[in-house]
């Protein structure tokens, strides 16, 4: 006589309730993965005072948890054939959780981004699977519901996590923006453990892992180089030699080995489809464009206004309160042609972005607020059209693969563009500071007048200080202007859209 093996699910299996306890579970899931997302923005000035870290270094804090998402987030399918779902997610849970655990114990740069790391591989398969995890569970006619939950929880994390993040930092320090995930992190493993069944096991799936190798290759050599570059002084430096060498090398075998192999990591056919190219561009430019003014921002509210972490959490939540009446609009919008979404969304957040490069540092907090606002509800608008335009053309036969690739190079889209942000942020400064201490001589006709100099008389070190201010000022400035101009140079792009259907 067999053996009943336990069920974790027990009665309450394939019941409404029961398929609640799940949303609610993988929603859970989800929001822990999307909190730390932007949590973290709102104290990287006091992370870079806390570990002694310049500009371009605290932006890997961000960067390189987000290509470590993108990473490993193809690898999501591969490792659901093996261990299966609930498996998988039990371990992202845990590793996720530990690493955030360690995250608040570090006291130096390096063990803070090796945990960050971990922390982007673990929480990689988090939103994949849940999204897999909730239409296995809830019939047809309900998906559209579901993922409408789900799809706000991962909006609700980034919208909340700033003024938290903000309020910790500030009443206690930033260690306590990764304590807080733990509780999280437990409170989620208990739902899985208690509520997802087990699917999902395939052990005759193939794949492709030497097309992975040589495309994770070409995007880390490329974040280098980005991210190295300004401070390694470019091409007379070695290391940035050799890495440039190394992107172009990784990525012409990556080209040769997708040619030859039957399954390649990457399929060809994809790329046949006009609309599915046209979508994988936008889907870049939008990751390029979303998190950029959360990494932009609390610098230089802090440095440059003296914000405390509050201030400056609550000016970061006013995007993600936009973000949520964006997707309120977008629902709203739903028998719209796409593209009236797509063009509202990209011209308010180029609107926002030319706003933010007229900022000063007498900005008040008002001028600081709306445009943030303006730009979560030109995102939430463009995400919903922008999925739809993306796949309505695609074989169905491609749409895991097609998928798979949207979101990677959206999180490629976001580490590439910050690390290109905060390059052009530290060159445009170094350039307006060289361009001012020239007019500044004890010949300068100008000088010589008290209501001129004001307080810097006599003091060399404020007088230069106040420079460093206004030309660091002038990169900001800088930065902000070129967000605006991919947003209105993207306009163009949306004519080549298209809705009708492609025979198949």
């Amino acid at each position: 006589m067999a053996v009943a093996q336990a069920n974790p699910i027990g009665e309450l299996e394939d019941t409404p309730t029961y398929r609640m306890l799940v949303l609610i579970t993988v929603a859970l899931c989800a929001m822990l993965y999307s909190l730390t997302i932007t949590i973290v923005n709102v104290a990287l000035p006091q992370l870079q005072g806390a570990l002694s870290a310049t500009q371009d270094q605290i932006s890997w804090v961000v960067t390189l948890n987000v290509v470590a998402t993108a990473v490993a987030t193809p690898l999501t399918g591969s490792f659901v054939a093996f261990f299966g779902q609930r498996k998988l997610l039990l371990w992202a849970i845990l590793g996720f959780t530990i690493s955030s655990l360690a995250c608040a114990m570090i006291n130096s740069l390096e063990s803070l981004l090796f945990f960050r790391i971990l922390q982007g591989i673990f929480g990689a398969p988090m939103v994949p699977l849940a999204q897999a995890i909730l239409l296995a569970t809830y019939p047809p006619e309900e998906h559209a519901k579901a993922n409408g939950f789900l799809g706000l929880s991962v909006v609700i994390g980034p919208a909340i996590a700033p003024s938290i993040g903000g309020y910790l930092a500030d009443e206690y320090n930033w260690r306590w923006i990764f304590l807080m995930i733990v509780p999280l992190g437990v409170m989620a493993g208990m739902g899985v453990l208690r509520y997802i069944r087990e699917a999902g096991r395939n052990k005759s799936v193939r794949f492709d892992y030497v097309g992975f190798a040589l495309f994770s290759i070409t995007i880390i050599a490329l974040q280098l180089v980005l991210d190295r570059g300004e401070r390694l002084d470019w091409f007379d430096s070695p290391f940035i030699i050799g890495s440039v060498a190394l992107t172009a090398t990784a990525f012409y075998m990556f080209i040769v080995h997708t040619y030859f192999t039957e399954q390649p990591f990457i399929n060809p056919r994809l790329f046949l489809n006009r609309n599915y190219v046209i979508g994988l561009f936008l889907v870049f430019v939008y990751g390029s464009l979303n998190f950029t003014p959360l990494v932009l921002l609390p610098s230089l509210l802090q440095n440059l206004k003296g914000y405390p972490d509050t201030l400056i959490g609550m000016i970061l939540a006013m995007r993600g309160v936009g973000m949520v009446a964006g997707f309120f609009f977008a629902a709203r919008m739903g028998r719209l042609d796409p593209r009236v979404g797509l063009v509202a969304g990209m011209v308010m957040v180029g609107i926002s972005g030319w706003a933010m490069s007229l900022y000063d540092l007498n900005v008040s907090f008002w001028t600081l607020s709306w445009p943030s606002i303006l730009q979560g509800v030109g995102c939430g608008l463009m995400w919903v059209p922008l999925s739809v335009v993306t796949f309505s053309t695609l074989e169905k036969r491609l749409l895991p693969e097609g998928a798979s690739l949207f979101h990677l190079l959206r999180n490629l889209g976001t580490s590439l563009y910050v690390a290109f942000t905060v390059f052009l942020l530290i060159r445009t400064s170094k350039i307006s500071y060289s361009e001012m201490v020239e007019g500044l001589t004890p010949y300068a006709e100008r000088l010589q007048f008290q209501s001129v100099i004001g307080g810097w008389a006599g003091s060399l070190g404020r007088l230069s200080g106040e420079v460093t201010r206004q030309s660091t000022m002038i990169g900001y400035n800088n930065s902000f202007y070129f967000y605006a101009l991919v947003c209105f140079a993207t306009l163009p792009v949306l004519a080549f859209v298209t809705t009708r259907k492609e025979s198949k």
